[in-house]
């Protein structure tokens, strides 16, 4: 079975491992083109390709791979099947035509819910206790092919995006490995999914990480989890943007209005009362600093009490 696997990120690399690993037959690997990354722009591999390279195997990259001379590179590659996980590019129905078994799909999030492109991200933000990964025979549509097999997870109540980003791509190669078989046994059984079920949330942008202290303290730190590393939470002080990296949701009864902090000290650290609870800021980045733990900053730069997060300021930078 020649096998073409299309993925980007580090999410895709255990996936397309686990299939060379357990040697199958990886004949070609189509993956995004090299990005600028950082302040020096430097042009940067994606992940999935760093590893086909080392292991040998021929990377296609086309900014549109269902235009034709990328639809003809692929039909040279002879697929049976074609693997994908987090891609980023939609398949026309003429390159879903090309493989003889279709196309098999490792989507991060128990389906019919949470489609689209960023399922790990939304899953922490709506406050779900449980995800998972899915494979599915993908269609035209955006994510909303037959369903093949699920795994599920619990999620812990102070896990970020990209510690739960590893643990599905752990159990996405798994469930990857488990439909393969069944696929080449012909035990597969597709599930329509529910369309009543179904769920689509849009793709990440900056906008999203800014802090609406109205919001309860639950609400907020579920936010500031999901958009772990990028686009990162985000809210402004006296002084300009104050990134936030990593929040607690507290116990402590302080009295304050939304925004407002209530406790600061480096002792005790930094809390900020909500629309409902009392968020603790664990770690942050304030205006011309470096990220570190709250507590360490207060013991050299105090952040004085009752002062209010979230205000609009002239020194404002996004």
């Amino acid at each position: 079975m020649r096998i073409v696997f299309m993925g980007t990120p580090e999410f895709a690399v255990q996936p397309l491992s686990a299939m060379v690993e357990n040697g199958y037959q990886v004949v070609g690997v189509v993956t995004q083109p090299d990005r600028p990354v950082g302040r020096s722009k430097k042009l940067t591999p994606p992940p999935v390709k760093v590893y086909a390279e080392a292991h040998g195997i021929p990377v296609l990259q086309f900014e549109k791979i269902r235009r034709p001379e990328g639809r003809a590179a692929l039909e040279a590659l002879q697929p049976d099947l074609f693997v994908t996980a987090a891609f980023g590019q939609i398949l026309s129905q003429k390159v879903l035509d090309i493989p003889r078994l279709g196309t098999v799909n490792v989507h991060a999030s128990l389906l019919s819910k949470y489609r689209g492109s960023a399922p790990i991200n939304w899953v922490l933000i709506k406050g779900e206790t449980k995800t998972g990964v899915t494979t599915m025979f993908t269609d035209a549509g955006i994510d909303t092919g037959d369903m093949l097999l699920q795994d599920e997870i619990p999620i812990d109540e102070n896990e970020n995006a990209e510690e739960l980003t590893e643990k599905l791509s752990e159990l996405g190669a798994k469930t990857l490995l488990k439909t393969l078989k069944a696929l080449e046994e012909g035990t597969l059984q597709r599930i329509k999914q529910n369309e009543n079920e179904a769920t689509y949330l849009p793709m990440l942008d900056k906008e999203l990480g800014s802090i609406d202290w109205n919001n309860s303290a639950k609400e907020i730190h579920n936010l500031v989890r999901g958009v772990y590393p990028w686009p990162g939470a985000y809210t402004t002080m006296d002084t300009g943007v104050l990134k936030i990296w990593k929040t607690k949701v507290s116990d402590k009864e302080y009295a304050g209005k939304p925004g407002e902090i209530v406790k600061s000290n480096p002792k005790e650290g930094l809390f900020v009362a909500c629309g409902e609870g009392i968020l603790e800021i664990v770690e942050m980045q304030a205006p011309s600093s470096k990220r570190m733990n709250a507590k360490d900053y207060l013991r050299g730069k105090p952040i004085a009490e009752n002062s209010i997060l979230g205000e609009i300021h002239d020194t404002e930078k996004a």
